[in-house]
């Protein structure tokens, strides 16, 4: 049920024992719990710093130690469970915290001696002893509650990474490109659409087909029959030669004054008389 469900009463009837009992002996449920926890910190401890201690290739350190972790669990899920689980709020898993910081200790002591003969860092050494501690650790926690692959496949795969690893560490790492990561997204978010607006523009230059008005230009016969064309509908204005009646209108406005002055013969008969 875990530790904050459980009751006094139940634990009491559990163990076949009257409640005052259990008051005496552990002064509630938070003091069983921290009794079970020391128990199991310290089976667990002592599985893994076994392997850490004796001697062997790195390679084998590695593969021993996660092997002892998933021993653990597999023999001792209920004490594994109470430790990364089940604990009270006040303590937040602090003994199995602590557990696992010795345990990180002795990987660092470990890694110092194999960083110094490598010719690599000293000093990264407890970094690394973190990630490997932490890497197992929260695998096996994965593995207490999915049981698949079995525990030497999940062995196996946890030395793989970490001693491949291990094997290929730079001297000094740094990341590929700091730079990149910080400027690369913006610039790519911007040529992404500048090209977007230039398709729509070429979309556009179909627009420009409607040049198709130069096929006229065939009427010309030539390609400088065009501009030529443009004056020859004035040379079509000449068909203006109509005015020419008008220059016969000038020659018959002579006789039309003629005509007045036939009107004003009546005026120089007078006169002939």
């Amino acid at each position: 049920k875990g530790f904050q469900p459980a009751s006094v009463e139940e634990i009491a009837a559990r163990a076949e024992v009257s409640k005052p009992v259990v008051y005496e002996h552990f002064g509630g449920k938070e003091g069983i719990y921290a009794v079970v926890v020391d128990r199991e910190v310290a089976a667990l401890a002592g599985l893994l710093t076994a392997p850490l201690r004796s001697p062997g290739h790195p390679r084998m350190i590695v593969e021993r130690t996660a092997l002892a972790l998933l021993d653990y669990i597999e023999n001792n899920e209920d004490g594994f469970r109470v430790l990364v689980r089940d604990s009270p709020v006040a303590q937040a898993m602090g003994p199995f915290h602590s557990m696992l910081g010795d345990i990180a200790n002795h990987v660092e002591a470990l890694l110092a001696q194999q960083f110094s003969r490598r010719n690599l860092d000293p000093t990264t050494a407890q970094l690394y002893a973190q990630m490997l501690v932490g890497m197992i650790a929260f695998t096996g926690q994965w593995w207490l509650e999915e049981r698949t692959p079995d525990k030497k496949t999940v062995a196996a795969h946890l030395t793989n990474l970490a001693w491949n690893g291990l094997r290929a560490m730079e001297r000094s790492p740094q990341l590929s490109d700091p730079s990149a990561h910080d400027d690369g997204p913006r610039p790519a978010a911007s040529p992404t659409q500048a090209p977007a607006p230039t398709e729509q523009t070429e979309q556009s230059e179909p627009t420009e087909p409607t040049e198709p008005t130069e096929p006229t230009e065939p009427t010309g016969s030539s390609n400088t029959a065009s501009p030529t064309q443009a004056p020859a509908p004035t040379e079509q204005t000449e068909p203006t030669e109509p005015t020419d009646p008008t220059e016969q209108a000038p020659a018959n406005a002579p006789p039309a004054p003629i005509q007045d002055a036939g009107s004003a013969g009546p005026a120089t008969a007078p006169d002939a008389r």
